[in-house]
């Protein structure tokens, strides 16, 4: 059991959003509940209850009322709310609690001058960008694609997509051409918009040939938008307009267009492991629900707060950050490389303490960051409290990896003890945490607090029973809102079912292995699947495959991430098969690294790159990944995998052979 690191005031009740709502429950429902144990069992037994409470308590505006809570409960296919309409950008631009003039947004990076919008301003800029997109031809389900950082542009551009039922999906710009196009050419998007270019550090990095390829890969694009961020004095591409065009003045008013609640409000990509990487639909009224409840009875979060949350556009935690003004909350934007510190005129240096100056200057009252970044911290010495003022801190939240309990006691001895530190999980596929933290229960080092609310999650063994205190496959067994509308030209649902409800007919599979303990206490300790989990950003291997056997000289491969023990970013190991008569040497594993860190990102480049005789394969020719995991972290090749479905058993011999090597840094599994 970890150590105690932080427990609720014994006031909590009179000053959380969480006690609020259990007031509310009280006097509006005649409920009573003796902790949040008993609050969360109602919660994902009586649904139809409680998502009506959180409806009603948050006051949701809608077009047309809903005929129902939970018409369908079986999944996949729930049917959440049917006949309602409403629209995912009016409820989080109704910005409850703040005043026209008050700052709702602040951005800064490494690439321009900080900037601020208030509400008005942010008002104003989504009425004049959503009657620019609507002069494009843009309606209800075109879609619109951004190539674009954590900006206030490119929030701007989801809210004004949102507005009007079309549907936003977002790459971060140093995704590589071959990953953009591999999303976007499932969804076809009628407008792009994009960045010339962006600086991480003081180092330029110029997009615009990037651009122009995607454009060229993207026949359903009828405009293109360019936004002059490395360079403000840059022209937009030839056939396309500037950011300014899209944004000029006009007289059209600020609307919104009504739609069900499962409308599609963006798409998320899948990390593409088992083929391209799967388009995740999610829909306005789920999205909401969700963010409405975590934002606010998890986190916290108000209109006294300013929410930090170090992300890219690429990452669902950029989704869950940009819904921060729905519960009246501040967004904290930044763009760029947290480990550097980056001066007009300075070459940049090594530096982890930025983003907790960055906290300091613009008032943060929640970080949101991930565990390989906290790590890192600790890892340089580094104490937070002083380098910058962190008094207005009083939430710390933390996702992407485990983390482990010596990160727990890094941040209560270096940053703050007074502070609420919340390790969460979830997914792109729900876009939000489904274990995580909550004002009503003590912090536990190493450990994530609860299961949230509406959430029924469940560890299973291998026979498919219920465990508590002991390792098993992550299930939610009831619906949520939030699980997707579907997957993007899936008709039928056959790849949404196979991607979760394959295992365990009517339950939701994650792919994580999570021991639950007896008073509710998560801890996860890395992927079931073969899913790459790198620096809080899911991977695909088939983004990897589609690279490196796109080389002349490489036949096969396989890609395995072992996980740090320390809640590390671990390690990514690449083991090819060459053609006849050649040999792996440096020349050769710097071309690799060199072509997946152009076609997909940095992130793909492997630590380490090894040569094979050949990749162990099914008869039916899928490659074993997991169990090349299992065997590099000591399984025994007989327990790894069934030879007799193997069409080269004898492969796996040498991934023994490299285990056994590398024994002293073997973590088993």
């Amino acid at each position: 059991m970890g150590d105690v690191l932080w427990t609720p005031p014994a006031d909590v009740l009179e000053r959380t959003r969480i006690g609020d709502y259990l007031r509310w429950l009280r006097e509006h429902r005649g409920l009573d509940f003796a902790d949040y144990d008993a609050l969360w069992r109602w919660s994902v037994t009586d649904l139809d209850a409680f998502w009506r409470s959180i409806w009603d308590h948050f006051e949701v505006v809608a077009h047309t009322p809903p005929t129902a809570t939970l018409a369908e409960r079986g999944m996949p296919g729930a049917r959440w709310f049917p006949g309602a309409t409403l629209n995912y950008a009016e409820n989080v631009l109704r910005m409850p609690g703040r005043a026209d003039d008050d700052p709702v947004v602040i951005a800064h990076g490494q690439t321009r001058a900080p900037v601020t919008l208030t509400a008005a301003e942010l008002r104003e800029q989504v009425r004049r960008v959503a009657a620019g997109l609507r002069r494009l031809g843009v309606t209800a389900g075109d879609r619109v694609a951004a190539y674009a950082p954590n900006i206030p542009e490119t929030y701007v551009l989801l809210l004004a997509t949102a507005s009007l039922g079309a549907i936003f999906s977002s790459c971060a710009p140093e995704f590589g051409t071959r990953s953009v196009v591999d999303r976007w050419q499932q969804i076809e998007p009628t407008v792009l918009v994009a960045v010339d270019g962006y600086r991480y550090g003081d180092k330029p990095v110029d997009r615009r040939a990037e651009v122009a390829a995607i454009r060229a890969a993207l026949p359903s694009l009828r405009h293109t938008v360019g936004i002059g961020y490395l360079d403000p004095t840059e022209a937009a591409p030839v056939d396309a307009l500037g950011w300014a065009d899209l944004a000029a003045p006009t007289d059209e008013p600020l609307a919104f267009t009504p739609v069900p609640f499962d409308h599609p409000l963006y798409v998320l990509y899948s990390s593409g492991t088992t083929g391209l990487p799967k388009p995740i639909v999610h829909g306005h009224g789920g999205i909401l629900l969700e963010h409405l409840k975590m934002l606010a009875l998890h986190h916290d979060l108000g209109p006294a707060d300013r929410f930090f949350w170090f992300t890219t556009t690429g990452w669902m935690m950029w989704n869950f950050l940009v819904s921060g003004p729905a519960v009246g909350a501040t967004i904290v934007l930044f763009d760029g490389n947290p480990a550097v510190r980056a001066e007009p005129g300075r070459p940049a240096e090594p530096d982890l303490g930025g983003l907790w100056r960055l906290a300091a200057e613009t008032g943060t009252t929640y970080f949101g960051t991930s565990a390989p970044f906290l790590l890192a911290c600790r890892k340089a010495g580094l104490v937070p409290r002083e380098v910058a003022d962190l008094s207005a801190l009083r939430g710390v939240g933390s996702t992407g990896a485990p983390l482990p309990a010596e990160g727990f006691t890094w941040v209560y001895e270096t940053v703050g003890d007074h502070l609420q530190l919340q390790s969460l999980s979830g997914g792109t596929d729900v876009c939000t945490g489904f274990v995580g933290g909550v004002p009503l229960l003590p912090v536990y080092a190493g450990e994530i607090a609860c299961r949230a609310l509406g959430a029924k999650v469940e560890a299973r063994s291998a026979d498919g029973t219920p465990v508590i205190g002991e390792l098993g496959e992550l299930v939610i067994t009831e619906p949520m809102p939030s699980m997707p509308v579907g997957f993007w030209n899936d008709p039928d649902g056959t790849r949404y079912r196979e991607a979760y409800f394959d295992v365990y007919p009517g339950v939701w599979r994650h792919g994580d292995w999570i021991t639950i303990n007896a008073r509710g206490g998560c801890v996860i300790t890395g992927r079931s699947d073969a899913t790459l989990n790198r620096g809080g950003v899911r991977l695909g291997t088939a983004e990897f495959y589609s690279v490196v056997e796109g080389l002349d000289e490489v036949v096969d491969s396989v890609v395995v991430h072992l996980e740090d023990d320390e809640g590390g970013a671990g390690e990514l190991l690449l083991f090819v098969v060459l053609a006849e008569g050649l040999e792996l040497d440096d020349p050769m594993r710097a071309k690799i690294s060199r072509e997946l860190r152009t076609a997909l990102s940095p992130r793909h480049v492997p630590d380490e790159i090894h040569q094979v005789r050949a990749v162990p394969r099914t008869l039916s020719a899928k490659k074993l990944e997991v169990p090349v995991k299992k065997i590099l972290t000591g399984t025994p090749v007989d327990s790894a995998a069934a030879k007799g479905a193997l069409v080269n058993p004898e492969s796996l011999t040498a991934f023994a052979t490299f285990a056994q090597r590398r024994a002293p840094n073997n973590t088993p599994a």
